[in-house]
C-alpha cells in the first residue's frame, strides 16, 4: 500500500507540472492572503475599504470631518467539479504501470485544464467593465484595437504594470507581422501576453452535469442561446485583465488514487478528482477587465 502511494505521488507531482505548463489562466491566481473564509463553507468574506475624499480646510474650525468604512463583500465558490476513473489491474500491469498515469496525466490536461480556463474566461468576461464587438480583419485592426483598449484602460485609471493580455493565437501573429515600433510598443505595454486556443475562449459557457442524457460525457460546451433573453456565447477576440482585480484561486483540490486491494468492488485502480474554486472579480475593480469579442 505504501509503495502504491509513493509511485501514484510521482504522477501527482507530474500532474501539478502538466497543469502549470498548459493553463492559460495560471498568471491571474490571486494571493488568497486578503480573503477569510466566510460562516459557511462555500463562501469567502473579501474586506472592502470606502471614504470620502477632500473637503476645503477652515483656518477657523481646521479640518472637515470625513468617514471611512470597512464593510465585507460575501462572495461564493462557483466551480465545484470532478470525475471517478476506474483502471483494471491487469490493464496496469501490462502497460508496466502506464495506463494508469497516462490516464492521470492526460485527463488534467486535456479535459480539466481546458475547462478552467474556459470557465474563467466565461465568468471574466461577463464581469468585464468594458465589452467591446467587432471584426479585426487584419494586423493593423488588432494593434488599433489594443490601442483603444489600453487608452480605456488609462483613463478608468487601472494600474499600468499588471495588466495580462489573453488573445487568440491569430490575432497574436497578425499584429506581431506588423513589425513597427508603434507596434511593438502596443505589446509592450502588457505585462504578459498569452495565446489562448479560440476552443476555450468564449463568453459563455455550458457545463455538462457528467449525468443527464445528452451531457454524461461531461465537459463544457460554448453557451447555446435558449431565447432572445438569453444570447449565445460569443467568440472572444481578446480579454485584457489587471490582475489586482481578479479573484481567482482554488480552495480545494483533490489527485486520488485507491490501489487494486482497497478497491472493495473490482480489481481495478480508482482515480478520483475534484477541483473546488472560484472565478470572480471585486465589484470596484470591474474597469481592470475589458472583453473584445466577435459578433
Amino acid at each position: 500500500m505504501a509503495n502504491q502511494i509513493a509511485k501514484f505521488k510521482k504522477y501527482v507531482d507530474l500532474l501539478d507540472e502538466v497543469y502549470q505548463s498548459v493553463s492559460k489562466t495560471a498568471v491571474l491566481e490571486s494571493d488568497a492572503t486578503l480573503a477569510q473564509q466566510g460562516a459557511n463553507a462555500n463562501e469567502i468574506i473579501i474586506p472592502k475599504l470606502s471614504m470620502d475624499g477632500l473637503g476645503d480646510y477652515d483656518r477657523n474650525s481646521g479640518y472637515v470631518n470625513g468617514d471611512v468604512t470597512m464593510t465585507n463583500e460575501t462572495v461564493q465558490f462557483n466551480y465545484d467539479r470532478g470525475r471517478k476513473f476506474s483502471v483494471d489491474a491487469m490493464d496496469n500491469e501490462e502497460t508496466a504501470g502506464l495506463a494508469f498515469g497516462k490516464l492521470a496525466a492526460e485527463f488534467i490536461r486535456t479535459k480539466v485544464v481546458p475547462e478552467q480556463d474556459a470557465f474563467r474566461f466565461a465568468i471574466y468576461a461577463k464581469l468585464a467593465g468594458t465589452k467591446v464587438t467587432g471584426t479585426l480583419s487584419s494586423g493593423t485592426d488588432v494593434l488599433a484595437a489594443l490601442q483603444t483598449a489600453i487608452a480605456a484602460m488609462d483613463d478608468a485609471e487601472v494600474p499600468a504594470e499588471n495588466r495580462h493580455l489573453f488573445i487568440t493565437p491569430a490575432l497574436l501573429i497578425a499584429a506581431q507581422n506588423v513589425d513597427t515600433t508603434k507596434s511593438r510598443e502596443i505589446l509592450g505595454a502588457f505585462a504578459s501576453i498569452t495565446k489562448v486556443p479560440q476552443a476555450r475562449f468564449y463568453t459563455a459557457i455550458d457545463l455538462y452535469d457528467g449525468k443527464t442524457s445528452g451531457e454524461t460525457a461531461g465537459g463544457y460546451v460554448k453557451h447555446v442561446s435558449t431565447g432572445e433573453s438569453d444570447p449565445a456565447g460569443k467568440d472572444i477576440n481578446f480579454l485584457i485583465a489587471e490582475k489586482s482585480a481578479v479573484l481567482q484561486f482554488t480552495k480545494h483540490r483533490v489527485d486520488k488514487a485507491i490501489p487494486p486491494e482497497d478497491n472493495p468492488d473490482a480489481d481495478a485502480w480508482i482515480f478520483n478528482f475534484r477541483e473546488y474554486g472560484l472565478a470572480d472579480a471585486y465589484e470596484n475593480k470591474t474597469a481592470g477587465i475589458y472583453l473584445h469579442h466577435k459578433a
